[in-house]
């Protein structure tokens, strides 16, 4: 199955999953076409059927609760209920049972994609070895969430330098396009119960965001609170496309599990219910994009901190850790490196390919 089957493919499946936006898949087939880095983001279902493939030794590592859709740009800023700012993976949508080495694998391949683009100026070398030793040393330290007050400072002011300015912020949420057919029941209620005050009023906006998610609907309530805007989006979910690629029975959904059991200091404004997902929107709560990133900031530290991280996500599942360190500790020589390099020469192929020939198959 080539990409363009694989997607057209996942497609019809998704539509079975939630009530698709078939004018923001266009956007995001668009997208995929433009550079190699939104194309990786945006088609971790293809990820899927080439790992098993490329890296089959990998795939026999000991499986964890993972993040699954794991890269450069899945890592960002969101305050917990004390006010203070904590920095970490931020979308967890595809997270699902898997070898503990799928994570570090694609995010070591999206950091070749970024070199390749030249978001990053550090080797393939460099960039693999810093994300290994930051899983490393987490495993053995026994995990820690990063919390951007006292410590992290380095952390804290590239986060704190990305953050949006806060009036251009809320002059783009102001003037999204409308949200104009009837919210579905359950997510108006699930909307107005995280408002401070729905008494108030709202606006219902239509907003288009993501790569993998792109499609998915997306309800934005916009509102003003005490003289100033704040902000609330309900996204609907779906089972990983884990369910897809191995045309699984089960439809049960893990990102709320792994936000539960993750070493992690959780966002208050993030409810789960059901197949949608309400968060908190605002300057200060966001990816970190990499056209953001400062230009003094040190890649092979910031990237050990995300190796870090993946091994805090994978501690939601402990009776593993033992063998994952095991696992771990028994590959030598450049492991990651080579799988990465693998995954990137075949998501270089398939990117291509879709360049080419997307067009051609798009419905009229």
């Amino acid at each position: 199955m080539n990409i363009l089957k694989a997607t057209a493919d996942f497609e019809q499946w998704l539509a079975g999953q939630l009530p698709i936006i078939r004018q923001d898949l266009a956007l995001k087939h668009q997208h995929m076409a433009e550079a190699a880095f939104p194309f990786f983001r945006a088609t971790f279902y293809r990820w899927l059927q080439l790992w098993p493939e490329l890296c089959p030794d990998l795939v026999k590592a000991p499986p964890v609760l993972g993040v699954g859709d794991l890269h450069i740009e899945n890592f960002g800023t969101w305050r917990d209920e004390e006010g203070r700012l904590i920095w970490g993976v931020n979308d967890l949508d595809e997270a699902w049972p898997a070898a503990y080495t799928l994570d570090l694998v694609r995010l070591t391949t999206s950091v070749y994609v970024a070199i390749g683009e030249e978001h990053l100026t550090l080797s393939k070398r460099v960039a693999a070895e810093a994300i290994e030793e930051g899983y490393r040393d987490a495993l053995a330290a026994g995990g820690k969430a990063f919390i951007l007050a006292e410590d992290h400072r380095w952390l804290r002011l590239i986060a704190l330098g990305k953050l949006r300015d806060p009036v251009h912020f809320w002059n783009k949420l102001e003037h999204l396009p409308p949200y104009t057919a009837k919210p579905p029941e359950e997510v108006r209620k699930l909307l107005e119960s995280s408002l401070p005050s729905a008494r108030d009023g709202y606006l219902l906006k239509r907003r288009i965001a993501g790569l993998g998610s792109l499609g998915h609907p997306r309800i934005l309530a916009l509102s003003r609170w005490r003289g100033a805007f704040i902000a609330r989006e309900a996204k609907a979910i779906r089972p990983s496309a884990w369910v897809w690629a191995r045309k699984a029975s089960s439809a049960e959904i893990y990102c709320e599990k792994l936000v539960q059991q993750s070493i992690r200091v959780q966002d208050p404004c993030v409810h789960f219910h059901g197949r949608w997902v309400v968060r908190r929107l605002a300057p200060d709560c966001s990816r970190i994009e990499l056209v953001s990133l400062s230009k003094d900031r040190d890649e092979a530290r910031l990237l050990y901190s995300m190796g870090w991280e993946t091994a805090n996500m994978h501690f939601a599942t402990p009776q593993a850790i033992a063998k994952v360190k095991h696992d771990v500790a028994a590959r030598r020589g450049r492991w990651l490196h080579k799988a990465a390099k693998a995954m990137l020469a075949a998501t270089k192929k398939d990117w291509k390919k879709w360049q080419r020939d997307w067009r051609r198959s798009a419905p009229r």
